[in-house]
């Protein structure tokens, strides 16, 4: 059962990070932020003026006192041991930013917005660096690559993921997720079947920076290895119901945290899929025809899935969290210790799920 953190948010929170000294910041709908110490009690609280949404909110890891928070096209420095004022603040966004993402040398933050616009802010000069528009809807999710501060990956609405390397303006590489199934989806569909568009709503970068997860709204969670210049889709795979809200990698490893508009949460390790890869990076044609002949004898039948994808080799989820409601955001963080997942929802509440087996 999940442990509940109550009392700081009055409406559904959207984002969450933790300082590596166990502080959890979560933001709300219409401007709230809340500061939490490790048992969930509440040590901080802040009403951005106006009532734009708390989009995203990133502590430095560096200063672990210092917390980044975006809300409407606004994104605040705060010290969160006094929560009255922001040390500075940027407007550097034309729409609503979604998301954050903070460099590993800490110069560079990048907020992705609803033009489909990733504004890369130089924050030791103060000003924007880098406007990155290539997405042709609203731009979701961006994360910088550990151990590459120049390199990120950002995916959209526009069903598209890209690769980019700040030195040039343009994607390195882009694919289509929708064109990518098309083929495969095709052979599979039945007349009068409706399929769920391949939206993009969130990427997550592992540890060793080249192998990074994408969630969307087709259900379907894609893992993709970045070689260079370009990247290849190492595996593909079908957990969720409904769209995939939220992936996230457990720091140091390859565990990833998935959650969904079905409710659900799940924990997969996809360290012998990519391990496997990386040792025989020759098998592509070979995997296709493997995930095409999963699809088939999947037939819409979700619970029949895990243990079809067993039979070809593929991942099942090692633990699978009936959460119940819509998840708005996932976050793994050691909490005195031990591994736990934080879930925020449509509610107020923050969710805690520990993870003691891991």
């Amino acid at each position: 059962m999940a442990v509940k953190w109550t009392g700081g948010h009055s409406s559904p929170i959207l984002c969450m990070n933790a300082s590596k000294d166990g502080l959890v910041a979560s933001g709300a709908e219409g401007g709230d932020l809340v500061i939490w110490g490790e048992d969930g009690t509440l040590l901080g609280h802040m009403q951005f003026q106006g009532t734009d949404d708390v989009t995203s909110v990133l502590f430095s890891p560096s200063c672990p006192t210092k917390l980044y928070a975006s809300h409407g096209e606004t994104i605040s420095i705060l010290d969160v041991r006094s929560l009255k004022d922001s040390l500075d603040h940027f407007h550097v966004n034309e729409e609503e930013i979604n998301c954050l993402s903070l460099n590993e040398t800490e110069n560079l933050l990048a907020s992705a917005d609803d033009s489909g616009a990733i504004k890369i802010l130089d924050l030791e000069n103060k000003k924007v660096s880098r406007s990155l528009k290539r997405h042709s809807n609203i731009c979701s999710s961006v994360a910088f690559r550990p151990h590459r501060p120049q390199s990120l990956v950002s995916c959209g609405l526009d069903m598209q993921v890209m690769l980019w390397n700040l030195q040039k303006a343009r994607p390195l590489w882009i694919t289509n997720l929708q064109e990518d199934e098309t083929e495969e989806m095709e052979s599979l569909q039945s007349p009068g079947q409706l399929l769920n568009p391949a939206l993009a709503h969130s990427v997550s970068v592992a540890s060793c920076g080249n192998i990074f997860s994408c969630g969307a709204e087709d259900g379907k969670v894609r893992i993709f290895r970045v070689m260079g210049v370009k990247c290849e889709q190492e595996l593909g795979f079908k957990g969720h119901t409904l769209g995939v809200s939220q992936v996230c990698f457990l720091s140091e490893s390859y565990l990833l945290l998935t959650g969904g508009n079905d409710g659900k949460i799940m924990l997969w390790d996809v360290s012998r899929e990519v391990e496997k890869k990386q040792k025989s990076p020759a098998k592509h044609t070979h995997r296709k025809k493997t995930k095409r002949a999963t699809y088939t004898k999947q037939g819409g039948n979700t619970n029949a899935s895990v243990t079809d994808e067993e039979e070809h080799g593929k991942i099942s989820p090692k633990l699978n969290i009936e959460h119940g409601e819509k998840v708005n955001w996932l976050l793994g963080t050691k909490i005195k210790g031990r591994q736990n997942i934080l879930v925020a929802d449509q509610t107020s509440c923050i969710s805690v799920y520990p993870l003691n087996e891991f």
